[in-house]
C-alpha cells in the first residue's frame, strides 16, 4: 500500500502518518514538509520539501512518487501571527485573501492536475482533501473570515469538479472532502477559548475519524463533503 500525506509536518499530517504506521505498518508513506524536516522518521516514511501552492514543485513530486492508494491532502491556513480571520468585509485585504487561496484551495487543484495517472493503476483508490465547515455555502449562518470561507468554498467547489470528471476517467477512485472538527493544533489554537472541552478534538481522534470514513467508503461515494462524524454535509 502506498500513500502519499500532503503537510505531513501539520499537526493533522503528522498525526494521519503515526495513524498508518501503527494500523499498516507495511504501508510505504510519503510525506511533503514545507520549511524543516519532520523528526519523524521510519524506514517507510520518505519527505519531500515541497511549496504545494506550486506547479513546478507538485510535478516534481509527482515525478518521484510511484502509484497511489491514498492520497491526503492536509495542508490548510487560517491565520498568521498578524493578522487574524477577518470579522467584517470591511477588514478585506488582497494579501490575506490571496495566502488563502494559495495554501486552501491551490494545493488540490494541482494535485489532481498531476496525480491523476498515480491514482489509475490501482482497484480501489482515495483522494482526500481536508476542508471545513465553514467553506459550506449552505450552512453559512454567521458571516465573517471571509477568506477563509471563500477559500475552503473554491476547494469544495474543486474536489466537486475533480470527482464528477474522475467518475469516468478514474472510476476506480473516491474523492471527497473532509471537515475535521476543531483540532487541537496551532492553526486552531487562537480560537479555542469558547469552544467546549469534548468539541476540540485531538489530531489522533481526527486521524481515526478520517480512517473509519475510508474504511467504509467506496468509489460510488465518490464527490460528497464529510464530517468527522461520518455525516454527509451540504455544500
Amino acid at each position: 500500500m502506498n500513500i502519499l500525506i500532503i503537510g505531513g509536518s501539520g499537526g493533522i499530517g503528522k498525526a494521519i502518518i503515526k495513524h498508518i504506521t501503527r494500523s499498516f505498518p507495511e504501508a510505504s508513506v510519503y510525506a511533503t514538509y514545507h520549511s524543516t524536516l519532520p523528526e519523524l522518521k521510519q524506514s517507510n516514511i520518505t519527505w519531500f520539501k515541497t511549496n504545494t501552492s506550486l506547479d513546478t514543485d507538485i510535478k516534481e513530486l509527482a515525478e518521484k512518487v510511484p502509484s497511489l492508494d491514498i492520497l491526503i491532502n492536509a495542508v490548510g491556513f487560517l491565520h498568521t501571527f498578524d493578522q487574524k480571520p477577518e470579522k467584517s468585509v470591511t477588514q478585506f485585504t488582497v494579501d490575506f485573501f490571496n495566502q488563502n487561496l494559495n495554501a486552501n484551495t491551490l494545493p488540490t487543484l494541482l494535485l489532481a492536475k498531476h496525480f491523476s495517472t498515480h491514482l489509475k493503476a490501482k482497484k480501489q483508490t482515495y483522494f482526500i482533501s481536508l476542508s471545513a465547515r465553514v467553506g459550506s455555502i449552505e450552512d453559512n449562518e454567521l458571516g465573517g473570515w471571509i477568506s477563509y470561507r471563500c477559500s475552503k468554498a473554491a476547494l469544495n467547489m474543486a474536489i466537486k469538479t475533480i470527482s464528477i470528471e474522475w467518475k469516468f476517467k478514474l472510476p476506480n477512485c473516491c474523492v471527497f472532502a473532509f471537515h475535521p472538527g476543531t483540532t487541537d493544533t496551532p492553526l486552531s489554537e487562537p480560537f479555542q477559548k469558547n469552544v467546549p472541552t469534548h468539541k476540540l478534538f485531538t489530531p489522533a481522534y481526527v486521524s481515526q475519524q478520517l480512517f473509519k470514513l475510508i474504511d467504509k467508503t467506496r468509489p460510488t461515494d465518490t464527490g460528497k463533503f464529510y464530517s468527522f462524524n461520518g455525516e454527509e454535509l451540504p455544500w
